[in-house]
């Protein structure tokens, strides 16, 4: 965890648009340096509890969710209250990573940060690293199947164990 919360860069510095990856990604409409903190991941903070009980947000894909997951045990839905990160795709060759940051008063934010130098159109991404309880299934790892198209990809969303 960092000491000092990042700053993003200007909101329009990023634009939501149509992905090739899928449905909608997150473009660059400038430089971005590595290093630099690109936008907070934002939505409604709520307990695994309540974030299963909302599942599915479509029927029509019922795996994809705007969840993501803090290490004190809630989730931020970025379906409520959320923000333009909710829209950043996954990737196993990433241009991004995500940064928990845990303020003076203890609540937790998610970052994403620019893990190499991007260039203005290209879109961001970061690695899900999705996690599932149990065996992975080949089932499981359908359901959460990878199309970023990298040489390494490994073929699904999920974590690297």
């Amino acid at each position: 965890m960092s000491k000092k919360k990042p700053k993003p860069i200007p909101r329009d510095s990023i634009k939501v648009n149509n992905s090739v990856i899928h449905g909608k990604g997150v473009f660059a409409l400038s430089d971005i340096k590595r290093g630099e903190c690109i936008i907070e991941y934002q939505g409604e903070r709520i307990s695994w509890k309540k974030a299963l009980a909302r599942h599915p947000h479509d029927l029509n894909q019922p795996n994809h969710t705007f969840y993501f997951a803090l290490s004190d045990g809630r989730v931020i839905d970025g379906n409520v209250k959320g923000n333009a990160a909710r829209w950043i795709n996954h990737s196993c060759m990433p241009n991004c990573a995500t940064l928990e940051f845990t303020d003076k008063k203890d609540k937790l934010f998610v970052f994403v940060m620019a893990k190499k130098n991007i260039r203005l159109g290209q879109e961001l991404f970061y690695d899900y690293g999705l996690e599932v309880e149990g065996k992975r299934t080949k089932a499981q790892k359908n359901d959460y199947a990878c199309h970023c198209g990298t040489k390494k990809c490994r073929g699904n969303m999920l974590s690297k164990k």
